[in-house]
């Protein structure tokens, strides 16, 4: 039987993951940020993006109703109100509706997702059932590319201001709230997983878990590359 991971080798293993999975190295997502994606293309990345951050707070709510303790549930909810947000206050499926108002698509267009393609959708859809379906520690660890979000959120800022200077400026709320927001719900993510993964086996299922998630980033990505993949592609 493998032995279990030290703390520092278990975090390092799910680091690394990100480090060769991570979406940010997709050809669509790397052209995005070297500033070669077409005002089309960049609105269909926005427009199918916007399927998956819809459903963040919804695989959150899952993972909550499966948190054993009220003091981790206490913790938890903020992420649904970060993303539904509250009377008076509105959250980030908002600020990504503005997004892509910031881009050139309709309100209307966003809410309805006349725009998003079925493999966007299978893709997110199969990331909300492994939450619903997972143990709840697995469902956490698989919510850990946070771990890799706020470099890519820092950068993808400057990228949108400085390489899309057409995007308005009033789209990139989203971003910057994620700055702060991510790195607290990584924190919160790597105490579950390191607390509760407990064996070799639950920490290989994180790990596992974690790469999935990656897969189902890179999906979409992938998506986008078959239905623009190139200049003459354009969103109708």
């Amino acid at each position: 039987m493998n032995e279990r991971w030290s703390n520092e080798e278990f975090l390092a293993r799910l680091r690394k993951v990100g480090a060769l999975h991570y979406h940010d190295k997709h050809p669509y997502h790397v052209s995005m940020h070297e500033g070669k994606l077409t005002p089309e293309q960049l609105r269909a990345w926005v427009a199918n993006r916007f399927y998956y951050q819809k459903n963040i707070p919804v695989k959150d709510a899952l993972i909550l109703a499966k948190l054993p303790s009220r003091e981790e549930r206490r913790r938890w909810i903020q992420r649904i109100i970060d993303h539904d947000g509250r009377e008076g206050t509105e959250g980030g499926i908002e600020a990504w509706v503005r997004l892509g108002e910031a881009v050139g698509i309709p309100r209307e267009e966003m809410l309805d997702e006349r725009h998003v393609l079925p493999a966007v959708r299978f893709a997110v859809d199969a990331y909300v059932n492994f939450c619903r379906l997972e143990p709840w520690p697995i469902a956490v660890a698989s919510s850990l590319t946070e771990l890799f979000a706020p470099t890519l959120v820092s950068q993808r800022i400057g990228v949108l201001e400085q390489l899309y200077p057409w995007v308005r400026p009033e789209g990139l709320e989203y971003f910057r709230s994620r700055l702060h927001q991510a790195p607290r719900d990584s924190d919160h993510g790597v105490e579950i997983v390191m607390r509760e993964c407990t064996t070799r086996e639950e920490q290989e299922k994180a790990i596992a878990a974690l790469s999935f998630k990656c897969d189902v980033l890179w999906a979409l990505l992938d998506a986008l590359a078959l239905a623009y993949p190139n200049k003459e592609a354009v969103l109708t």
